[in-house]
């Protein structure tokens, strides 16, 4: 994607940076040619567009690339940044933003459906250019540029989709500030007020290159900070959302979104995601699905009542939770829970990922050695229930491998169910060997995590004499 490439005179490319943008789309021409890339797409946005020598650029780039450039309308640059959101996140419902250099895209999107888009010229460069740097010229812009766009008042006590790289480290200094453990922008949200207290701070202080963690943020994205800083709270300001939700997904993404085929469109990025995981890093991918089934069956009983998207995370933990097999036995779980909360998750929020993180990690440490550091912080980060859901389902998930040694066809042969209110584990005589205290001490060692509140429903080993009350599952 080329993207802005900004001069020292309004409108006009620079010769510096176009310059380098060739010398990046010739490298990417090798870079395709090595990874036998069939289709290349490049698409140009607002910067290209609008500037007095984009054509010359654009003709110089297709040589540079060795195919077409399609330079993108705004109201396509408003749609893929949408579709973007889409690919990323499960049923959105709000309004998108995308902040460049050149422009801002928004569009309301509920679920599939794209509504109302316009294209507006308020990206951090463009604002530059036009107030001369000063960034108190700019409001009296933005808010008449935003004033045009009345339906983006429907984004109230919605969501904010916030897309672009200017947000993006507005979203990491606020990661530094209240020192947030789970350094992943997909999916991080604030509150509106808290969004809003952000980007005031540009306002009120004289200096903003010298606010706390702007260090973090690359060199070349810092002059543009107050104004998408600017754009974005006034926006806000008139768009009224319930939270804003920042995207790595955008453009790019929503680009391949618009190629896939429907029925690929329609299938939870999620559950891909863990599946393709599975297949790379675990002993078996059909043992992972048996083990949703499985669990189906412990999670039928009322007293454990979930959601649908509770239901679909615990699949998801389940098709995750053997990605760490090949770790050394005494650091599997805290290897597990770095990489999955750091994962290149889509389709989940952070509260979910972490729910997933701690799943695994829980299927590899008992309760009474919860660990230290990334486990407490993020535990931190999420509720008593995700909490609680978690130490049950890793505890389920390695009683399970503790019958299956990890490897498909072994529990659905030893089903659990519910028989007059009491659960039931099931072994059939070719199996009956893996009755055993290390078994029971699996139960057992799950037994601390208050499975249950109130009531003492048993859990029986059809066919052996101990009985373990439910909940010391």
């Amino acid at each position: 994607m080329v993207s802005a490439v900004r001069s020292r005179r309004p409108g006009v490319l620079g010769l510096e940076a176009v310059e380098r943008a060739l010398a990046a789309l010739a490298r990417f021409k090798v870079i395709a040619r090595i990874l036998s890339v069939k289709n290349i797409r490049v698409i140009a946005t607002a910067a290209v567009r609008d500037a007095q020598n984009g054509r010359d650029f654009i003709e110089r780039g297709e040589r540079a690339i060795g195919t077409r450039i399609d330079i993108l309308s705004g109201e396509t640059e408003a749609r893929l940044a949408a579709q973007g959101i889409m690919m990323g996140f499960i049923d959105a419902d709000g309004v998108a933003g995308d902040l460049g250099g050149g422009s801002l895209e928004v569009i309301d999107l509920a679920q599939d459906r794209l509504n109302d888009a316009a294209t507006l010229p308020l990206g951090g460069l463009r604002l530059i250019d036009t107030t001369g740097n000063k960034i108190e010229r700019a409001v009296e812009i933005v808010d008449n540029a935003l004033a045009s766009l009345p339906w983006i008042r429907n984004g109230a006590g919605r969501t904010f989709y916030a897309v672009g790289g200017t947000w993006r480290a507005l979203a990491k200094m606020q990661m530094d500030r209240v020192d947030y453990p789970l350094r992943v922008m997909q999916g991080y949200r604030l509150t509106t007020r808290e969004a809003l207290d952000l980007c005031e701070q540009f306002r009120k202080v004289k200096k903003p290159l010298d606010l706390p963690g702007i260090s973090g943020v690359a060199r070349a994205r810092r002059e543009v900070l107050p104004f998408g800083a600017l754009v974005l709270e006034r926006l806000l300001r008139q768009m009224e959302p319930r939270q804003v939700v920042f995207s790595v997904f955008g453009i790019r993404e929503g680009l391949i979104y618009s190629l896939l085929p429907p029925y690929e469109r329609a299938r939870d990025p999620l559950i891909c995601f863990c599946e393709d995981y599975a297949a790379l890093r675990s002993r078996s991918v059909e043992h992972a699905y048996e083990l949703c089934a499985w669990t189906d069956k412990l999670f039928s009983d009322p007293a454990l009542e979930e959601t649908a998207e509770e239901r679909r995370l615990r699949h998801a933990a389940c098709l995750l939770s053997d990605v760490g097999w090949r770790g050394h036995p005494d650091y599997r779980g805290e290897q597990a829970i770095n990489t999955i909360s750091h994962a290149g998750l889509a389709g989940v929020d952070h509260p979910g990922r972490i729910f997933l993180a701690l799943s695994v990690f829980y299927r590899h440490e008992t309760s009474e050695n919860d660990g230290a550091g990334l486990s407490d912080r993020l535990r931190s980060l999420v509720s008593k229930r995700v909490q609680r859901r978690a130490r049950i389902v890793g505890a389920a998930i390695r009683a399970a491998h503790m019958l299956s040694i990890g490897m498909a066809g072994v529990i659905d042969q030893t089903p659990l169910s519910y028989e007059n209110g009491v659960l039931v584990l099931t072994l059939p005589p070719a199996y009956a060997a893996l009755d055993g205290e290390r078994l029971r001490r699996r139960f057992r060692s799950s037994g601390r995590i208050g499975w249950q509140e109130g009531g003492s429903p048993i859990l029986r080993l059809r066919g052996s004499t101990p009985r373990l009350r439910r909940n010391e599952f």
